[in-house]
């Protein structure tokens, strides 16, 4: 029975482990608190992932060890990310093996006609999508068995976005959502349980191996068409939204830190945002989950 290591236990974190468990494989989740879905072919233990003597001694016999770790603030990243993906880098090479890593769209930065696929080159301008370049970068050059699986924007049960955060606060106290963004403008949303399936799928292909692939997600929708389908699901009327003037979250990013870390991605929400799967599909014969199963899933 091949081990599997996880770090991080949030919606992909979690997602990943439930999936090798229910097929009979041995997974260990680390995380700081020894948090984790509970299953008898899942060992919890609470250690610090940033630690590459640590991991590596927790990977031991490890086949895969799949980083899902994701600070919960953006203001985190620049201080917590590198260690941990250091630490992961260090763990893969000792043990031999594949370090699978759950990616995202920052690196390729604004994209003419918001389109982006496997073979986008990254161009972030930002700080947090030169970061993740950086990192896959150093990653390619480490020399080990490899693979970034990338999503957009999550969607899905205990996804943590826009559902969560905007859309069921609004939803359950009857008031109308602000939304920092474009309300017309379509964009890709990415089914949590997807970007697990990708990651358990790929990580195990050879063929994937030393190279980014996207998760396969449903066709783009607008911000005001989303919270239309999650009203549905709800059961409840639809939500009044209001589009937040662009210049509000940079000017208050001129003195709070987390406004201005969104500013600096509000590009996504401004214009068209397509990501494309085409060939991970093609190669991997992975499909997306339909999007109101993706919203019922999340509302459930």
């Amino acid at each position: 029975m091949g081990k599997h290591v996880v770090i991080g236990a949030g919606s992909i974190g979690t997602n990943v482990a439930r999936r090798l468990a229910e097929r009979g494989q041995s997974v260990r989740i680390v995380t700081r608190s020894g948090s984790g879905p509970e299953h008898g072919l899942i060992d919890r233990v609470a250690a610090d992932a940033s630690d590459p003597s640590r991991l590596t001694e927790l990977s031991r016999g490890a086949e895969v060890i799949y980083h899902c770790a994701n600070p919960p603030s953006y203001t985190m990243w620049e201080r917590l990310l590198p260690p941990l993906q250091e630490a992961a880098i260090a763990a893969a090479r000792a043990n031999d093996a594949v370090l699978a890593l759950t990616g995202s769209l920052y690196a390729y930065g604004p994209q003419p006609g918001g389109r982006m696929n496997e073979h986008t080159p990254m161009a972030a301008v930002g700080r947090k999508g030169r970061l993740r370049r950086r990192m896959w970068e150093q990653t390619l050059a480490a020399g080990i068995r490899t693979v970034e699986v990338r999503g957009a924007d999550y969607i899905g049960k205990d996804a943590n976005g826009i559902y969560s955060l905007l859309i069921e606060p609004a939803l359950k106290k009857g008031r109308a959502a602000w939304f920092p963004g474009h309300l017309d403008m379509p964009h890709t949303f990415t089914f949590n349980g997807d970007m697990a399936q990708a990651l358990v799928t790929l990580a195990s292909e050879e063929r994937a191996w030393g190279r980014p692939w996207h998760v396969p997600s449903p066709p783009a929708v607008t911000i005001r068409e989303l919270a239309r389908r999650y009203a549905v699901a709800a059961g409840r009327p639809p939500v009044r939204l209001i589009q937040m003037p662009r210049f509000v979250m940079r000017t208050a990013g001129l003195i709070v830190p987390i406004a201005r870390e969104m500013a600096e991605m509000d590009y996504q929400w401004y214009a068209p945002f397509h990501m494309d799967a085409t060939e991970t599909a093609g190669t991997f014969g992975l499909t997306a989950t339909d999007l109101d199963t993706a919203v019922r899933d999340e509302v459930s």
